[in-house]
């Protein structure tokens, strides 16, 4: 699980027809949670806003409960405090 920001949006009007209704966010890993990673786009299914920390979830747990769709990360949480990592 990686903990980032939310710096963006990303319109697709043509999609995967398992990703029809879904949105999705650019989020940009805190620096200790990079791997190298500057940003990546993640399916949003809870609401998260630009400027929000939140926790993604990648790989295969991203697609829990849309198994047939092709997602490699996922909004799973919304962070309330942070404390010291940024």
């Amino acid at each position: 699980m990686i903990i980032g920001k939310v710096t963006g949006s990303v319109v697709s009007t043509r999609k995967h027809e398992h990703l029809v209704g879904n949105k999705f966010m650019i989020v940009e890993p805190i620096a200790n949670m990079d791997n190298g990673t500057k940003a990546l786009v993640a399916v949003d299914n809870i609401g998260a806003g630009i400027g929000e920390y939140v926790l993604v979830a990648t790989g295969s747990s991203a697609r829990v409960g849309m198994q047939d769709a092709p997602i490699d990360a996922a909004i799973v949480g919304i962070i309330d405090d942070i404390g010291k990592l940024v």
